[in-house]
């Protein structure tokens, strides 16, 4: 991971600064829902991200840090305090400061990155998508939680939580699919509204970054669960070029080795600037790198993680 983390390093999402770990055992789901299952496993194999299902009625937790996400789609004081944080860890990792659409791009991707999350290990585990306005989730930084409100979902027609309260039957795949992409612009769509401004990027851009932290988020966490191959293909399959507002497709690929290995990459629909702060350490992935230099930090990221068994 090219971009360290304020304490350890959360190995998701190349290129972006890493979201901090909480302590083994990170998760609290309050009840069951047919969401809790895919969140329990994802935690299993994540524990710096928690997910805490609200009960009906139950008021969203606000206290330790916590802060709605609503407030930072706002893009008012609550984005400010939430952004300081960025602000003076960028100053503590580099020893300078960082221009402020830097510190908002950290800001949006440490936020974004767990987000879709919450919208595709569902699909990708259960083939269940929730949708969660801005208004329903909250959001801890540290230790890394998320609280969400559960009312609706997404299945197919043979799924045992298809006569569940809440549930909304489609026809197949193809339309579980745009659900997951429609579930994920709701949520978005208002929190790129705030951070938009501060980052200095607008419409297409802001939405080649979700893309990515969409992308990246579940390749990462599959790839923790063994099943890689499978979310690479999924991915492909829910981005496959032609999907606005998102821009691009998964656009996953494979480049070979110095000693002819085949090495999986995915080419950037977006940039986060962490070049800036240190341009030697950027992640493989970065879309300034030439394909020398990925091909060379692909492989010994390879080596390392071989090494580490």
């Amino acid at each position: 991971m090219s971009a360290p983390a304020p304490a350890e390093t959360w190995p998701g999402a190349d290129s972006r600064p890493a979201l901090p770990q909480a302590p083994s055992g990170g998760t609290l789901i309050s009840l069951r829902s047919p969401l809790t299952e895919a969140y329990a496993r994802m935690t299993e194999v994540l524990p710096g991200l928690g997910v805490t299902e609200l009960a009906p009625g139950e008021p969203a937790p606000m206290d330790g840090g916590r802060v709605p996400v609503a407030g930072l789609a706002a893009g008012g004081a609550e984005l400010d305090a939430f952004l300081a944080w960025d602000d003076e860890q960028a100053l503590a990792d580099h020893g300078q400061r960082a221009r402020p659409d830097v510190v908002a791009t950290f800001g949006l991707h440490r936020y974004a990155w767990p987000a879709c999350l919450l919208f595709t290990v569902p699909w990708f585990l259960l083939r269940r998508v929730p949708r969660f306005p801005v208004e329903h989730v909250t959001f801890q930084r540290m230790p890394g939680r998320i609280a969400v409100r559960v009312t609706e979902f997404a299945c197919l027609p043979d799924d045992p939580a298809a006569a569940l309260p809440g549930a909304r039957v489609v026809a197949d795949d193809e339309a579980l699919r745009a659900e997951v992409r429609a579930a994920v612009a709701e949520h978005l769509e208002p929190v790129l509204g705030g951070f938009g401004p501060r980052t200095r990027r607008r419409g297409r851009a802001l939405w080649g970054m979700a893309t990515d932290e969409v992308v990246e988020s579940l390749w990462y966490v599959a790839g923790l669960l063994g099943e890689r191959q499978r979310a690479t293909d999924e991915l492909e399959r829910l981005f496959p070029g032609t999907t606005r507002p998102y821009v691009g497709s998964a656009a996953f690929r494979e480049v070979t080795g110095p000693n002819g290995e085949c090495l999986p990459t995915r080419d950037r629909a977006s940039c986060c600037f962490y070049y800036t702060l240190d341009a030697e350490d950027t992640c493989a992935n970065c879309p300034r790198n030439s394909e020398a230099v990925r091909i060379a930090k692909l492989t010994a990221e390879a080596a390392e993680a071989a090494a580490a068994g």
